[in-house]
C-alpha cells in the first residue's frame, strides 16, 4: 500500500451537505396566498410612507368640525374633536407598522440566539436557557404587559421593549427544538471536527437550514407586536400623544364613538389592524404550506384535481 493510499484511508470523509430545494423566496412568488399577503403589506407600507404627502400637516390637530360623517371634504369623516380620520389612519400606520416589524425582528433575533446557543452547547447552557425560557412562558402575558407598561415611562421605545420582553420565549422554544434536530446532522459534526468556530457553525451551518421556521416565527412575532401594541394603547397604557391605530381606537372609545354610533371613528383603524394581520397570516400559511410535507402534498393533489 502506498503512502497516498494510507493517507486516503485514514482521512475522515466529510459528509456532503444536504441538497437544497428551490429557494423559499422563489417558491413564495409562485404561491397565490403569499403574493396576496405581500401585496397587501406593500400597499400598507406605501400608504404609511406617503402619509406626509397624501395628508400633509398635523393629523391630531383639533378643530371645530367634530363628528362629521364621511364626505367629499373628509373621506373617512372626522372624530369628535374634529380630527380627520383618514389622516389619523394613514399616519397611524407609520407607528403601528414600525412597532410591529421592530418587535418581530428583535424578538425573533433574541429567540434565534437563545435557541441556537441552547441547542449547540447543550448541557449546562441548555438547562440554564431552557429554565429562563420556561419562566417567561409561565408568566401570564397580559398582566405582565400591563405591569411593565404602567411602571415604565410612556413612549414607543417602551412599548417595543415591553413587547420584546414578553414575546420572545415561545419562539425560542420552537427554534431550540428545530436547531437541536439539525445539531445532530453529519455536516454539523464534520464542521465541529474540522475546527470551525461555534458562532460560525451556529449561524452558517445550522441557521440557514432553519429558514422556513425562522420566517414563520418572524411573521408570528410581527402579528403579536401589532396586535399587542393596539391592545396596550387601547387600554391607555401607551403614549396617547403618538398617532397609531391603537391610540385612534383609544380616543374613539374615550369620545364615546361606540355609544353615539360614529362608526367611522373606529372602524378604519380596526379594519387596518385586521387586514395587516390577515396579510401576515396568508404569508405565514404559504410558508407552512411550502415547508410542511403534509400540506405540500395536499396542495399538489388540489392542483392535480384543478
Amino acid at each position: 500500500m502506498t503512502a497516498i493510499d494510507i493517507a486516503t484511508a485514514t482521512t475522515p470523509t466529510v459528509p456532503a451537505r444536504p441538497s437544497r430545494r428551490r429557494g423559499l423566496l422563489r417558491q413564495l412568488t409562485d404561491s397565490k396566498k403569499a403574493m396576496t399577503g405581500l401585496m397587501l403589506l406593500a400597499l400598507f407600507a406605501l400608504l404609511a410612507l406617503l402619509a406626509p404627502v397624501l395628508v400633509p400637516g398635523e393629523p391630531s390637530l383639533i378643530n371645530s368640525t367634530g363628528s362629521q360623517v364621511p364626505s367629499a371634504a373628509h373621506w373617512l369623516g372626522t372624530t369628535a374633536k374634529g380630527q380627520d380620520v383618514l389622516a389619523l389612519t394613514l399616519w397611524g400606520a407609520r407607528s403601528s407598522l414600525f412597532v410591529g416589524f421592530t418587535v418581530g425582528l428583535v424578538a425573533t433575533a433574541v429567540a434565534i440566539v437563545v435557541g441556537l446557543a441552547a441547542a449547540y452547547f447543550g448541557r449546562i447552557v441548555d438547562d440554564a436557557l431552557t429554565l429562563v425560557t420556561n419562566i417567561f412562558l409561565l408568566l401570564p402575558g397580559l398582566p405582565l404587559l400591563i405591569i411593565l407598561a404602567a411602571f415604565l415611562p410612556p413612549g414607543t421605545s417602551t412599548v417595543i421593549l415591553v413587547l420584546v420582553v414578553t414575546g420572545w420565549a415561545g419562539s425560542a422554544r420552537v427554534l431550540r427544538a428545530q436547531a437541536k434536530s439539525i445539531r445532530g446532522k453529519d455536516f454539523v459534526a464534520a464542521a465541529v471536527v474540522t475546527g470551525e468556530r461555534p458562532l460560525r457553525i451556529m449561524f452558517r451551518e445550522i441557521l440557514p437550514n432553519m429558514a422556513s421556521v425562522v420566517m414563520t416565527t418572524l411573521l408570528g412575532c410581527v402579528i403579536f407586536g401589532i396586535g399587542a401594541q393596539a391592545g396596550l394603547e387601547f387600554l391607555g397604557l401607551g403614549d396617547s400623544s403618538v398617532v397609531s391605530w391603537g391610540t385612534n381606537l383609544y380616543w374613539a372609545s374615550n369620545d364615546g364613538a361606540l355609544m353615539t354610533g360614529a362608526w367611522w371613528a373606529f372602524v378604519p383603524s380596526g379594519l387596518c389592524i385586521a387586514l395587516v394581520a390577515f396579510a401576515l397570516a396568508l404569508v405565514n400559511y404559504a410558508v407552512d404550506e411550502i415547508t410542511n410535507p403534509r400540506l405540500r402534498n395536499r396542495r399538489a393533489r388540489r392542483e392535480r384535481r384543478g
